[in-house]
């Protein structure tokens, strides 16, 4: 169909004849963008919205690039409208596959509410390629960049496996988002959202195209992510989360004041699923921020806080991440005891200490198999951190140890083993308090031989990390005896022994007699 007779069934010529335009007689294009998008939100129904949508979708494919591009735009004040009318149509393309809003801040929509969208996405997605393959081939930098934003906002938000997508319209978006990339020349997704910095500093020409979209991304977001509003659209959350993850440092921190706000939000919410994305938005918040810009104006003590309230919680999936982000916010907090000099004649008490401690205090409580993992792996690093300032915290330590080596966590054992891991480190590290413990200790870990040694439910590599994580143990603790144990190992009852205990507990002998 040629442009005329498009225009034509449009109703969009700019005089009052009926007939096709000629070329010499086309409306200026800001003037053909402004009354399409007003045909496209009066459009009363989803069979309207589409034939409109089909038909802007060929206007881009067909028209002649120098008219939907003029290149004297960018030399007057005609620059600002070509823009403005642009993102005006984006908008309004993208409005035709908006979702559905909850009615409250509380409720989620059932699956049957977005039935509609991927069939009213998909052409949107078609449209808007057709638009970027317009851009990218005019050279309209600045067009480019100002619709950019909302357009890779669309894209994510459909090409995630979600209730109001299949598998048609993921492809769509997904075709969507690698257009968007090619038409302004973008690497990747990252350097679509950062830019090139070093390009940037060098004051190169394409300086303009090179600063990212993530500032743009976040303009878009931010109406839709305030405290009243963000739990309204299931997508919301989704689209910033992917954005903040993808932004590293240096270009996280000048963003910092509008992508923390909307983490804590996240990370306060009932919900688990919400909760664990808030925490992994802060974590790569701490990972990729300096410390000084998240000690300024006291975020690091608001994010602390934040976390330490979920060290209370019983679920797993939960305490998992938070452990995590916390051992790496506390770096930035202050300095680890294990950094301070051996020759330190006092060594205060800080935060280290206050999780440690709520960490081994719920340690010797729990009972559920999941959070017991969970602990247990998280326990070696902060003891790690802890450095000999662990032997504040010696003697709830040692009854989490003695309770969890007395308790079989088949079929991995994983609680077992890291259990045996942060005895390993905590020996090391606070070996001159260990010698008062060696007795009970001993005993307990000559009978967890003994346990593993005749589990038949075990698998070989299993038991063998588990007896070989022993074995190191029982020599740690023979070394911090100066070799008392001897006597102790050699009078064991090889009657009451399997081959792998008798083998293990002569490897020792013979080391400390080397």
């Amino acid at each position: 169909m040629e442009l005329s007779s498009l225009l034509h069934d449009l109703h969009l010529s700019s005089s009052s004849s009926e007939k096709p335009l000629p070329s010499p007689s086309l409306p200026p294009i800001t003037e053909l963008l402004s009354r399409l998008r007003e045909k496209l939100i009066g459009a009363s129904s989803d069979s309207e919205k589409s034939i409109l949508i089909r038909r802007v979708e060929r206007l881009f494919q067909t028209a002649d690039p120098d008219w939907l591009c003029p290149s004297q735009a960018n030399q007057d004040a005609g620059w600002a409208e070509l823009q403005a009318a642009y993102s005006s149509l984006v908008c309004a393309l993208i409005g035709c596959a908006s979702l559905p809003l909850c009615e409250d801040d509380c409720s989620s929509l059932p699956e049957a509410a977005y039935q509609s969208v991927p069939s009213r996405a998909e052409p949107v997605c078609s449209a808007l390629t057709a638009l970027l393959g317009t851009l990218g081939n005019g050279g309209q930098t600045g067009v480019l960049l100002a619709v950019a934003p909302p357009i890779c906002v669309f894209a994510v938000t459909h090409f995630q496996d979600q209730a109001w997508t299949s598998s048609s319209s993921r492809a769509a978006a997904q075709s969507l988002q690698e257009a968007l990339l090619r038409a302004g020349g973008w690497r990747d997704t990252p350097h679509l959202l950062m830019g090139d910095r070093s390009q940037l500093e060098e004051g190169d020409e394409g300086g303009e195209r090179s600063r990212g979209i993530v500032g743009g991304i976040l303009d878009v977001l931010q109406p839709q992510l305030t405290k009243d509003s963000w739990q309204r659209c299931e997508a919301v959350k989704l689209v910033f989360a992917w954005t903040l993850l993808q932004v590293t440092r240096p270009s996280l921190s000048p963003h910092l004041p509008y992508l923390l706000p909307p983490s804590l939000l996240l990370n306060d919410h009932f919900r688990p699923e919400n909760c664990i994305l808030g925490v992994r938005c802060l974590h790569h918040i701490v990972l990729n921020t300096p410390a000084a810009d998240l000690r300024q104006f006291n975020r690091a003590e608001v994010i602390y806080q934040a976390l330490f309230k979920h060290l209370y919680t019983t679920e797993a999936a939960v305490i998992q991440p938070v452990l995590s982000c916390l051992l790496d916010l506390l770096l930035v907090l202050e300095k680890p005891p294990s950094s301070l000099a051996p020759s330190s004649t006092r060594r205060k008490p800080c935060r280290h200490d206050d999780v440690l401690r709520l960490i081994l205090t719920h340690m010797e409580a729990e009972h559920k198999v999941a959070l017991r993992r969970v602990y247990a792996s998280a326990l070696p690093p902060y003891i790690d951190s802890m450095g000999v300032a662990v032997c504040r915290h010696l003697r709830r330590l040692e009854r989490v140890v003695l309770g969890y080596l007395e308790v079989r966590d088949p079929p991995e054992e994983t609680s077992r083993l890291k259990i045996l891991e942060a005895l390993q480190k905590t020996i090391k590290a606070a070996w001159p308090r260990m010698a008062c413990r060696v007795a009970v200790l001993l005993r307990c870990l000559l009978k967890l031989l003994l346990d593993v040694s005749s589990d038949s439910q075990l698998s070989d590599s299993v038991r063998q990390q588990l007896m070989k994580q022993t074995t190191l143990c029982i020599k740690q603790l023979d070394d911090v005896s100066q070799g008392n144990l001897q006597p102790l190992l050699q009078q064991v009852d090889s009657s009451c022994c399997s081959p792998e205990v008798l083998s293990s507990l002569k490897q020792i002998t013979m080391t400390t007699d080397r």
